[in-house]
């Protein structure tokens, strides 16, 4: 098989690189090890900032996340008992859209075979080959039978476990990295939810987070120790968890009910410089990965894929390959940005078993940013979004 562009990974970033290259001429296949009804069933974030909902409009995919996503003005962070509501619209005139990436993902999905554009699930196998010369190679085993594609560019959508960053020589690429001594125990529930806008609480007995899917779907989260086991959460202690860390009268008006979705999610931040290699471009979580305190996981991912959707516009229809040099620069800044706000989230409002010093320290900063105009508006420009970088 032949074709322009490679795209590893059906996640949103690589769905919407395939679309945004598919609508501009560029031919492009993606490629994916799972089956699509497994893709859209995968529970993932679901706060989108304004510049994501901009770019999926501008891709033509924005009608349902309009009439169905929640705009949200503001978020409450509670912070030893204080309550301060985070106006992001009177601070930097940006909203949020609560959507969930597995509505992104679907309406994605949709568009890409309303296009008939190609695209191989359940693919095993696969190798990347000859990414530092001028046509790279993607081998892999489709239906049982082994597929070869030539192309001019791999783009590696594919998460922080697929193929593509670990085809990059060891020597080439540096890897940044922590892991946090504790997790995320997350609950979906068919209740509605306990106010319009989020919730953050930095609790003594640990973090907890009030979210939704919509106006009867739920999504809260309580923080746990690392190693703790979804076993070990019945319903109840879940619900009992959560109440204990919320202020008594947001408590109260928590709606209770079976879990339909119980999981937990360790804490890691993760970045690797540079994101390209030869032919090679990563994106998303292969590329890096931030806790989920700062909502900007699947945010990055779509601000990489549109970084990348214009730059190989400029190599493969204006002739200028050179352009794509600049893909990891013009990536990272962002990326770093992003890894700053969630590590400040994340130390800020979790428990934390350190010395006094740093406990003391990580208090005065949150104190400050809570208290302060200047400190609010910080807060607020991160959480809505940083603008995607100028291409020129």
């Amino acid at each position: 098989m032949r074709t322009r562009v490679a795209i590893i990974g059906a996640g949103p970033s690589g769905l919407l690189l395939g679309h945004l290259l598919d609508r501009c001429g560029i031919d492009n296949i993606v490629l994916e090890r799972r089956s699509p009804e497994y893709v859209q069933a995968r529970i993932r974030a679901g706060v989108l900032e304004q510049g994501t909902v901009e770019v999926l409009r501008e891709a033509g995919v924005g009608e349902r996340m309009d009439r169905e996503g929640l705009v949200h003005e503001g978020v409450s962070i509670v912070y030893r008992g204080r309550r301060t509501r985070i106006d992001f619209r009177s601070l930097v005139g940006r909203t949020i859209t609560l959507y969930g990436q597995t509505e992104v993902t679907h309406d994605l999905m949709r568009a890409r075979a309303e296009g008939g554009a190609q695209s191989l699930y359940e693919v095993s196998d696969v190798q990347l080959e000859g990414l530092d010369s001028t046509q790279p190679v993607v081998r892999c085993l489709h239906a049982g039978k082994p597929v070869e594609i030539r192309c001019d560019y791999v783009a590696g959508c594919d998460g922080f476990h697929g193929p593509s960053r670990v085809a990059i020589p060891a020597d080439r690429l540096r890897v940044f990295e922590r892991a946090y001594p504790f997790g995320w125990l997350g609950v979906m529930a068919e209740v509605p939810p306990v106010e319009d806008e989020l919730i953050y609480v930095g609790h003594q007995s640990g973090f907890a987070l009030c979210s939704m899917r919509s106006h009867t779907r739920s999504r809260y989260y309580v923080q746990v120790p690392a190693g703790a086991r979804v076993e070990e959460w019945s319903d109840q202690r879940f619900w009992d968890a959560l109440r204990a860390r919320l202020p008594a009268d947001v408590a109260q008006r928590v709606h209770t009910g079976p879990s339909i979705a119980k999981s937990i999610t360790p804490l890691h931040s993760l970045a690797v410089e540079p994101m390209q290699y030869g032919r090679l471009f990563l994106v998303g979580d292969a590329a890096h990965i931030v806790p989920p305190t700062g909502a900007k996981g699947l945010n990055l991912a779509v601000g990489d894929a549109y970084t990348l959707y214009h730059l190989l516009r400029r190599a493969c229809l204006d002739h200028d390959p050179e352009a794509l040099a600049g893909y990891s620069t013009l990536c990272l800044t962002r990326v770093w940005n992003a890894e700053r706000f969630t590590w400040w989230m994340t130390t800020g409002l979790h428990r934390l078993d350190e010395d006094g010093f740093e406990q003391r320290v990580h208090a005065a900063d949150v104190a400050y940013s809570l208290g302060t105009p200047a400190g609010q508006c910080c807060i607020a420009d991160n959480y809505t979004g940083l603008p995607f970088p100028a291409i020129h």
